[in-house]
């Protein structure tokens, strides 16, 4: 197509480089949290990538450039094909967040609300803000204050071991004035024993009038000492709580400067749209992702959206799992309540997870008896009941079993792998078993395929995991906060730039296997079908192929194996 009216499009506006005169347009606008990306979609990221690879208009070097000595990660960016007025297509671009320190490019939209406009109420307040860090700062780092905090320290534990051995003496004390009136009152005279009674009293008066002086003079040493810390400790309080004060009400003002159009030209800000949410508090960086970016200046510009795609560029984070030139939904925790919001009103593709994958689709069984069922879950089949879903292993064991009893399912596999499961026909198997696998005593072996070719022979993988909590059920990596993970491997075979290889997790955490494979601190290869920490394929490769266990009442080994069907 070629570049006529340009004048009066909208500046961010591109057309196509490629010829895209034969692509049928979708029927329905893309679901955001869980795509494939349309052939337009395709064509328009790579020409933006082509941009990112050659351009000059900023500098940052996204991780990607190892003659470059740099901090810097990738960034996500996102394109959304548009029809404008005229009915041409084309497409317009956006990045997540700020990039080179501005919101301001030639190539990308401008963000919802631009908070690093030139003398903004933002900017005036965060320099406030940080002029009250700077003087924290220095309270805390006065010379004066950190002696007086070291003195008060020191004196306080030369207090605690002079009051404890002063106390313990007391007590030492005291147990031999018993002991000598115990014996007095046997070996003494009525009249000397009454004296010599009299005389342990004045003893035991003098010590505890000793004792307290001691106290007092510890009392009233570190009073004086707190006395002129507690100038520091107040002043450093008062700047503190204004700083809270100070930030809770630009944080307000930020919430309802960020104004999401819709096709209908409604608005809500984010406070708003964040009101029904479980933390009614919007996520840091909430609308500032590429997608509602996109779609506001799409609004903005009268420019119907057609379908979106957003791709990451550049080196991964630590905790999170970004391939580079990977495609990647929008995420859960900060753009689902905003983009449910911008989307009414477009005919928007069926969620997928409101989809039962599992229709057609049967349980193997593998070995039954009067105690447990090893059964073969197929790929895309839920192991218990979902939000949406109630089709799973546990339902359908339920309608084919009237009689058996118990919760049944005693581990579970994630919906998207296939494999081996052991099963509890009652109460008193289902203990045993999960009591196996509690203990870790049960043998298990996944198969899995993984997209590249893995130079190592064997190893083994411990990458503490936690949820992501702004986009669930993604895992981030986190040393601080996550649960231990640990996963030994090996290698199996390598064929076409792919490695086939064994799993035996130590440990069951959500997604491990899968997020042990991807992350860059793991085998940084990811496993071949992974949508969610790597690229779509038919399927999830990923198969619990083997499982060894004590049968909870003949105490017999038992081990099942199935093949891998791909």
């Amino acid at each position: 197509m070629h570049k006529k009216h340009i004048d009066l499009l909208p500046s961010y506006f591109q057309y196509f480089t490629t010829a895209i005169q034969n692509i049928k347009l979708p029927e329905k606008f893309t679901f955001p949290f869980y795509y494939e990306p349309h052939l337009l979609c395709k064509i328009a990221t790579k020409e933006l990538q082509e941009y990112l690879k050659t351009q000059t208009d900023f500098k940052h070097n996204f991780g990607i450039n190892p003659d470059v000595k740099s901090d810097e990660i990738g960034k996500m960016f996102g394109v959304l094909v548009v029809k404008n007025s005229k009915n041409e297509i084309g497409y317009i671009t956006a990045v997540s967040g700020k990039l080179a320190d501005t919101n301001n490019h030639n190539k990308f939209v401008p963000p919802v609300f631009d908070m690093l406009t030139k003398d903004s109420y933002f900017l005036k307040e965060e320099e406030v803000l940080n002029n009250i860090n700077q003087q924290i700062e220095i309270l805390e780092n006065d010379v004066y204050h950190l002696a007086l905090k070291k003195i008060f320290k020191q004196e306080s534990e030369k207090a605690k071991i002079d009051i404890n051995e002063k106390k313990n003496a007391l007590k030492t004390a005291k147990k031999e004035r018993d002991f000598r009136r115990a014996t007095a009152e046997i070996e003494m005279q009525r009249d000397s024993y009454a004296a010599f009674k009299e005389k342990l009293s004045k003893e035991s008066l003098e010590a505890k009038y000793f004792f307290n002086n001691v106290t007092r003079f510890w009392e009233h040493t570190l009073k004086n000492i707190n006395k002129k810390l507690m100038i520091f400790t107040n002043q450093i309080a008062t700047l503190k709580r204004k700083r809270k004060t100070k930030s809770a009400a630009l944080q307000q003002y930020l919430f309802n400067q960020y104004q999401f159009l819709n096709s209908a030209k409604e608005t809500k800000n984010l406070t708003e749209l964040f009101a029904k949410s479980t933390d009614q508090n919007p996520p840091a960086g909430s609308g500032e992702c590429a997608a509602p970016k996109l779609l506001q200046y799409a609004f903005l510009h009268d420019l119907k959206p057609i379908a979106m795609a957003e791709f990451w560029w550049g080196k991964s984070p630590n905790t999170e799992i970004r391939k580079h030139n990977y495609f990647y939904p929008a995420c859960q925790g900060k753009c689902k309540p905003i983009l449910i919001h911008m989307l009414k009103g477009l005919e928007v593709d069926t969620n997928p997870m409101l989809e039962n994958p599992a229709i057609g689709k049967e349980l193997e069984i593998i070995f039954e008896d009067e105690d447990l069922l090893i059964i073969h879950k197929p790929a895309e089949f839920l192991s218990v009941p979902g939000i949406y879903i109630q089709d799973s292993v546990y339902t359908r064991i339920k309608q084919q079993y009237a009689t058996i009893t118990g919760p049944i399912i005693v581990h579970r596999l994630d919906m998207s792998t296939s494999g081996l499961m052991v099963l509890a026909k009652n109460k008193i198997a289902h203990k045993n078993l999960q009591s196996q696998f509690i203990k870790r005593t049960v043998t298990k072996r996944y198969t899995a395929l993984l997209d590249g070719s893995i130079k190592e022979d064997s190893g083994e993988i411990k990458l503490p995991l936690r949820v992501d909590l702004d986009d669930r059920p993604r895992q981030l990596v986190c040393f601080e906060h996550g649960k231990n993970a640990a996963t030994k491997w090996e290698v199996i075979e390598r064929k076409s730039n792919t490695t086939r290889i064994h799993f035996y997790p130590i440990t069951g955490r959500t997604h491990q296997l899968r997020v042990h494979a991807s992350h860059s601190l793991g085998l940084n290869t990811p496993i071949v079908g992974d949508d969610l920490y790597g690229k779509k394929s038919n399927r999830l490769h990923l198969h619990a192929s083997f499982l060894e266990f004590t049968h909870p009442s003949s105490k017999e080994n038992m081990s099942f194996h199935k093949k891998a069907e791909f």
